[in-house]
């Protein structure tokens, strides 16, 4: 029989994940996030705990366990704040996952200690001004001059690259053009501090106030030969994989903020009264709770399954769109009937419903639209 309960193991790291996500995160997060602060005390004590390090093995100073314990973090860091979620989801699998999957073992050594410890943060550059979902049509330049990579060209929308503790930038860049006009895509890591390198100021966004994110540009930018991640060529490929991956983290991501939604509003609707009654008692919001619920309940089996897939060693690429699609949806929608039930405090920012509101929508863009989710799932089904 299937059986969808967490061994000792995970539900030991959820219920410490989740107990450090009130007691730790809660209390300052709103502050935090007005201020528009990147949350570095919050982050040091995540690095202690080895939550950068989940899915990394020990002897790159990882904490050898899986993606799914990755997952189960993310879901309950959303439930209180989806900016402190991003963060480590970025940092593991945009910043050090990468080098862990395609990299030399020279570059494990060299980088993963670090990344793994959560003392620095890794990024990837994939994204470009003029791109968006058209991630081949990259337009950033690598030539090799001797033993140097020169890339000139930028990248928008970049998490974790401009922090104090960002040690790297992983980039994608054409290396080359075919006679029939195909682009060679490949990833070259950039240390931080590189002559020609440069960060802008960080975006005024509307949610995820507490992330970092930049846009970036290169200028004659000169690293060593021995900075290409994997195979020269094959650095889109990599990366695609890479978001597959990712997608199933942003779905338990999305699945956190879905549930806390539910949280709040079973808290809120307890304590508020309208016309003589706990709002509580009324049909209609006891029908809105529900239907949150359900949508919540069944994104978290849609990345379960997803998952599991993966661990296994699996094609997964069809569940994963599945999953990121259904439980950004589930975000968006629970986010917004959240506000509909706090009413005018759910229009204020000193409500946690708000926070999550601001923060749902860029779920159905980050990492495949919506839309790129559909296309890839009809893809799967042999539709064209």
């Amino acid at each position: 029989m299937i059986d969808f309960r967490l061994d000792d193991e995970y539900e030991a790291l959820r219920k410490t994940v989740e107990e450090f996500a009130r007691s730790e995160v809660a209390p300052v997060i709103g502050d935090l996030y007005e201020r528009e602060e990147f949350p570095y005390e919050i982050v040091a004590k995540m690095a202690e705990m080895g939550l950068f390090g989940l899915p990394f093995p020990e002897e790159y100073g990882g904490m050898g366990g899986d993606y799914f314990a990755l997952c189960l973090t993310l879901e309950e860091l959303a439930r209180v704040d989806s900016s402190v979620a991003i963060t480590v989801e970025a940092g593991v699998s945009l910043g050090a996952m990468p080098i862990y999957r395609f990299g030399t073992e020279e570059q494990k050594q060299k980088w993963l200690p670090e990344l793994c410890a959560g003392t620095a943060l890794g990024a990837f550059g994939l994204t470009e001004p003029g791109g968006g979902s058209d991630a081949g049509a990259t337009r950033t330049r690598a030539k090799l001059d001797g033993d140097t990579w020169v890339i000139n060209g930028s990248k928008s929308f970049i998490t974790n690259s401009g922090t104090d503790i960002t040690k790297l930038v992983t980039v994608t860049a054409v290396t080359d053009v075919k006679e029939n006009g195909r682009k060679e895509i490949s990833a070259i890591i950039v240390p931080s501090g590189t002559p020609g390198f440069a960060v802008a100021p960080k975006y005024s966004k509307v949610g995820w106030n507490c992330s970092d994110t930049h846009e970036l540009s290169f200028d004659d930018v000169r690293v060593p030969a021995e900075n290409l991640v994997g195979e020269r060529g094959r650095g889109y490929a990599q990366f695609l994989s890479i978001l597959d991956e990712g997608r199933v983290a942003i779905a338990a991501l999305s699945v956190g903020l879905a549930q806390g939604c539910v949280d709040e509003c079973l808290r809120y609707v307890k304590e508020r009264e309208a016309f003589g009654h706990k709002i509580g008692e009324y049909q209609a919001i006891q029908f809105k709770i529900a239907d949150m619920e359900v949508r919540t309940h069944t994104a978290r089996l849609a990345y379960y399954a997803a998952a599991s897939k993966m661990l296994r060693g699996e094609p997964f690429k069809k569940e994963a769109s599945i999953a990121k699609l259904v439980a950004s949806n589930a975000a968006m929608d629970n986010s917004r009937e959240a506000t509909q039930i706090f009413g005018g405090y759910g229009f204020m920012n000193e409500f946690p419903v708000s926070r999550f509101y601001r923060d749902a929508k860029i779920l159905e863009i980050g990492e495949g639209t919506s839309e790129v989710q559909r296309m890839l799932i009809a893809r799967h089904l042999g539709v064209a």
